[in-house]
């Protein structure tokens, strides 16, 4: 196996957020490749996931270490490699990956044992997707981040599991909303039996944005929605800036598709808050790698 790099992550050393509840508390899993994972969804042991950090893997440099995006690294067998070595730690066959297309969209792709590979091993015959479904097994559902919100959904009744990639726009059209309304569509999940995850993410401390976001979430969302999720901030060369809940935003994205308040799970980690273990957007400048999340059954 590839020398991996000689980032490591203590547990002790994240920077946490309060967390009201034990399965909003995100689990590290340390040793040469950590990954996280979320106790809401470790209950369903019918179907398993986790989140990478920036450890373990040979990239370096500004995507150092654990760098999963093909474009972001020159070097193709670079991430390649960066993908076994995490498949070998969790233990999924590289075939069975199925890998988005992430433009900030609110597409969902339902995925069949006919997409077994695509964006891995073959190519993808489908583009701007930033959600994926499937009831099959041995299908491995994989998503990217550097400061989006990870949102992992699973319903243990039709075992059916998704997983979709919604940043400030994803969030704004309720990516979380389409997510469920595919599942019930295609398979019948009732809502209410749906556990979801929100995964790590930009806190709303760490993400500023001026007023043309605020102002699309008010005019596309109504202010019942979207004044509790923006807080004024400081003004930068006389324009009003605002700190936006992207995670809190989410949370009532999924409220407002039918799911449980007990059946959702926020994240206690911030990616910016962490970027030196967590790759970030926010946190680096610009200059990072991305993370995935994987989800399976």
């Amino acid at each position: 196996m590839e020398k991996t790099m000689p980032i490591k992550i203590d547990p002790g050393s994240l920077k946490r957020r309060p967390a009201m509840r034990a399965a909003d508390r995100i689990r590290v899993h340390g040793g040469e490749v950590p990954y996280l994972t979320f106790p809401l969804l470790e209950e369903q042991t019918w179907c398993r996931h986790a989140f990478s950090t920036r450890a373990g893997g040979i990239s370096t440099g500004a995507l150092s270490s654990m760098n999963l995006s093909f474009v972001r690294e020159k070097n193709r067998s670079t991430v390649e490699a960066n993908f076994r070595i995490f498949a070998d730690a969790l233990g999924f066959p590289l075939e069975h990956m199925v890998l988005s297309h992430q433009t900030h969209t609110t597409n969902i792709r339902v995925v069949t044992a006919a997409d077994r590979g695509k964006g891995f091993l073959r190519e993808r015959d489908y583009r701007d997707i930033d959600g994926l479904v499937t009831d099959c097994p041995d299908i491995v559902l994989v998503t990217f981040y550097g400061d989006c919100v990870p949102l992992l959904a699973v319903d243990p009744v039709h075992h059916v599991i998704g997983s979709a990639h919604s940043g400030w726009r994803g969030t704004l059209n309720n990516i979380g909303a389409e997510l469920i309304r595919t599942m019930r569509e295609t398979y019948g999940t009732n809502p209410a039996d749906v556990r979801a995850a929100i995964g790590p993410s930009i806190c709303p401390d760490c993400f500023e944005v001026g007023p043309e976001v605020a102002e699309a979430f008010l005019a596309e969302r109504g202010t019942a929605f979207s004044e509790p999720i923006l807080r004024r901030g400081n003004i930068k060369d006389g324009e009003q800036k605002y700190q936006l809940d992207l995670q809190e935003a989410c949370r009532r994205n999924f409220l407002g598709a039918g799911l449980k308040e007990e059946h959702i799970s926020l994240p206690d980690l911030c990616t910016c808050c962490n970027w030196d273990v967590l790759f970030s957007h926010r946190g680096s400048g610009g200059e990072h790698g991305l993370m995935a999340a994987f989800l399976w059954m």
